[in-house]
């Protein structure tokens, strides 16, 4: 009977220690999995790859400094961290005073890039899992400048640029790039990849152009300007008309033989200056046909001359509306 009650205590004991075995090896693998330092930081990457900024802000802990918020969710925000692969997270680095260092690695572009984050013990769940959470910081703040505009895309998202400038808020890790697509400006996209907070961005600064279509709207207006001039002087038979071009003679010009063209057109260089966006001077060429009569000899010749002119105009955009003015100095 002694025996007997010996195996049970026997097995009974062996179930206990089994069992208290099976825990310890359980809260290990909580603690080494969804309780590790590693899981904030996979659930706030997630965050960031889901556009969800509520969630990637709680969780990272971060104050927003005085900036504009427009990449901080949705689409701008999934942009930003749709740019980087092949993630891995670390194993967790010791930094003594119960705070632990995550190292994330991933790329961008083709870059190999790395991310720290820092977090501390923030207590026990049910006396044997760990809390942790991320040690809190400000945001970075990335710089945008664009010439000669207060537009600009960053993104993907529309975003106001006031006197041509503005700053904001931004997650990271990600990439993060400016543009300037507009029917009369743009700028070539310029992008910077963004691995922490330790070092601020580098700016991105939009270099404004005139695209074609502005181009070929100007040019449009000047040569119709030039053709509208020599014929009103064709009409009015004018050798110094109220154009940018003109002939000076001692001969006597014959009545109705005065034929002006324009045989250069300018070619229409746009460029900013003074906060505002300047024709370059238009330089072209003009040619006069003509009979001439010398008041000396009689004599009737054939007058065929070719003019160099030059002249500026102002330049004002309204919308979809272009208005040329030129200025004359003759």
């Amino acid at each position: 009977m002694s025996q007997a009650l010996v195996r049970i205590a026997a097995l009974w004991l062996l179930g206990l220690m089994l069992a208290v075995a099976g825990a310890v090896v359980a809260v290990n693998l909580v603690n080494n999995s969804i309780a590790s330092p590693q899981q904030p930081v996979r659930e706030y990457l997630d965050a960031l790859q889901k556009g969800d900024g509520a969630k990637a802000l709680g969780l990272l802990r971060a104050t927003v400094p005085q900036s504009n918020p427009a990449m901080l969710d949705g689409d701008a925000l999934k942009t930003a961290a749709s740019k980087f692969s092949g993630v891995n997270v670390g194993a967790p680095e010791d930094r003594g005073g119960k705070q632990v260092m995550v190292p994330v690695d991933y790329t961008i572009d083709g870059n190999q890039l790395r991310t720290e984050f820092l977090l501390q013990s923030s207590g026990t769940q049910w006396l044997f899992f760990h809390d942790w959470s991320f040690v809190p910081a400000a945001l970075p703040v990335l710089d945008v400048t664009v010439v000669n505009s207060n537009q600009a895309s960053l993104n993907g998202v529309p975003v106001n640029m006031p006197n041509g400038r503005n700053s904001f808020a931004v997650f990271y890790p990600g990439e993060y790039e400016a543009s300037l697509n507009g029917q009369f400006f743009a700028a070539p996209a310029t992008r910077v990849a963004l691995a922490g907070r330790e070092m601020p961005p580098a700016p991105l600064n939009l270099l404004t152009q005139a695209t074609d279509g502005l181009k070929g709207a100007v040019s449009a207006k000047v040569k119709q300007f030039l053709d509208d001039c020599a014929a009103q002087a064709d009409k009015a038979q004018q050798l110094q008309p109220g154009c940018p071009f003109y002939h000076t003679t001692n001969n006597r010009i014959v009545p109705g033989t005065i034929d002006w063209s324009i045989t250069d057109y300018p070619t229409v260089s746009i460029e900013p200056f003074g906060g505002r966006w300047v024709v370059a001077p238009l330089d072209g060429k003009a040619r006069i046909k003509a009979r001439q009569e010398d008041l000396f000899t009689g004599a009737v010749t054939e007058l065929n001359a070719v003019h160099d002119f030059s002249f500026t105009t102002r330049l004002d955009i309204e919308g979809d509306t272009v208005k040329l003015t030129p200025k004359l100095s003759n």
